[in-house]
């Protein structure tokens, strides 16, 4: 069997190599407040987009650290009462969904939001602040300072709050409310249903952001993953600090989050992926304790999974 990590037998009981803060929940706890205390004031403007199934609007609200953020949002024509929702998380340095796609789920009779993560390729506003080193992959960003500074604890905090402001509307059921994305996307469909217990459904294909040290350790440090190799070659040469690096970074971890999750977890792993490597991924699945299953590419990497939307379509028709 093709194999680039552990066999898939050990992959199953695998549970993380990077370090869980003593105070994990509770920054959390803390963090959840700070953004619960903020008033998001979202605004809808029509998108001129011309679909004979979907009414869709570019939606910005406030966020934490006083950022703007920036959405779509479609929900289905003439449609009554309370919908289903799902949101939708993209990859690294990319933007949120095309409308194209995002209708093809308001055909389903859902409300349909797509976020632009802050700080990369769409509209979100980027504050900025974080003291140290920015350069490479932004999950570095922040990693000099007092946890609360992690540019993805904002990111995260982002996705939960992009729930508390779909759910909002009058038209939105928020106790059928699904997440979905890959790679980073994948990432922050995870922690988002770590954040926001009421998530339904969590659908998360090869998800980013999880288990740094193990990246590490197999030297799989570049892409993605490249800002371990260039903080430490540019901050910590001699890795005197490496221990405190991943202790700070375990805030931001999703495997440690994943404990937190309710929701019905639909995960998918392609054994030969490089980008984020199997173990790294099952470090997350195996820490769930909800209703959970994975479905298993054994000769994939981070790439196109054939037939896989059409899976994920399915799982999520169950809101």
């Amino acid at each position: 069997m093709p194999l680039i990590d552990i066999p898939l037998e050990e992959l199953k009981n695998y549970q993380g190599s990077s370090p869980c803060p003593d105070d994990f929940d509770e920054f959390w706890d803390r963090s959840l407040a700070e953004m619960n205390a903020i008033d998001p004031q979202p605004i809808y403007t029509p998108n001129p987009i011309k679909s004979r199934f979907a009414d869709c609007y570019d939606l910005y609200f406030k966020s934490t650290k006083g950022a703007t953020i920036y959405a779509k949002f479609a929900r289905p024509k003439n449609a009554d009462g309370k919908l289903p929702a799902i949101l939708h998380f993209h990859g690294l340095g990319g933007t949120g969904e095309s409308w194209r796609t995002i209708i093809a789920y308001v055909s389903q009779g859902y409300c349909v939001v797509s976020i632009d993560v802050r700080g990369q390729g769409g509209r979100s506003e980027d504050v900025g602040g974080q003291c140290g080193t920015t350069c490479s992959t932004p999950f570095i960003r922040g990693v000099d300072g007092p946890p609360e500074n992690l540019l993805y604890r904002d990111i995260y905090l982002d996705t939960a709050m992009l729930y508390r402001v779909v759910t909002m509307r009058e038209d939105v059921d928020p106790a059928r409310v699904g997440v979905f994305g890959a790679s980073q996307g994948g990432g922050l469909a995870l922690a988002c249903a770590a954040l926001v217990p009421e998530i339904k459904l969590c659908s998360s294909v090869y998800p980013y952001l999880s288990d740094y040290k193990r990246v590490w350790d197999m030297d799989l440090d570049t892409g993605a993953y490249d800002g371990i190799r260039y903080y430490f070659r540019l901050r910590d040469q001699q890795h005197k600090r490496e221990d405190e690096f991943f202790y700070k970074l375990g805030y931001i971890d999703v495997q440690n989050l994943a404990h937190r999750i309710r929701a019905k977890v639909h995960m998918t792993t392609g054994l030969m992926d490089t980008t984020c490597p199997p173990s790294t991924q099952f470090a997350a699945y195996n820490k769930i304790t909800s209703e959970k299953e994975i479905v298993i590419y054994h000769d994939f990497g981070h790439e196109v999974l054939y037939e896989n939307e059409d899976i994920e379509f399915n799982f999520l028709a169950d809101l």
